[in-house]
């Protein structure tokens, strides 16, 4: 990268309960449990900590603001969807992504094994190479809301460059 570009930063975070009767679907991928993400989209709790990230970065307010949760338009849609049209804003505004940093905080299910294929699906929705992406999981030792298995959190943290300057 050349020295003379601008480098922004952003934080996301975001929670959601687990639910009977609704698919586990985090980072693209579709995980067995039988508990699923509750939520009014299809509730990828990681895409939407990584648009808030992105979003944040470049001071473009959050989620909720660009697909509020009380227009039906969003009700079960693929969040995918949500983060390509994230990555369009940002291009629109000249940023491109650098990358990605995940910290995905749940007890159940494990989910180890689908992380490649997350940082593949992500790599590919935001159109970087899969380096750019890193997703890690921990669970909380039992405590919390994510330790007895009610819910999953999740933080990303994304680095922008402009290439505007």
């Amino acid at each position: 990268m050349l020295h003379n570009q601008s480098f922004r930063i952003g934080h996301g975070f975001d929670v959601h309960q687990l639910a009977a009767g609704r698919p586990f679907i985090l980072g693209g991928v579709t995980i067995p449990c039988d508990k699923g993400i509750l939520g009014h989209s299809d509730a990828d709790v990681l895409i939407h900590a990584i648009c808030d990230a992105l979003l944040g970065a470049a001071a473009l307010r959050d989620i909720g603001f660009h697909f509020p949760d009380t227009d039906d338009q969003y009700k079960n849609i693929n969040s995918g969807i949500l983060l390509q049209s994230v990555i369009e804003l940002l291009t629109s505004q000249n940023y491109v992504v650098g990358n990605i940093d995940c910290t995905i905080a749940l007890q159940i299910p494990k989910i180890s094994q689908y992380i490649p294929e997350m940082q593949e699906n992500l790599a590919h929705l935001m159109g970087v190479p899969v380096t750019a992406i890193s997703v890690k999981a921990t669970t909380t030792e039992h405590l919390g809301f994510t330790g007895r298995g009610e819910g999953i959190a999740v933080w990303a943290v994304a680095l922008l460059y402009s290439t505007k300057d």
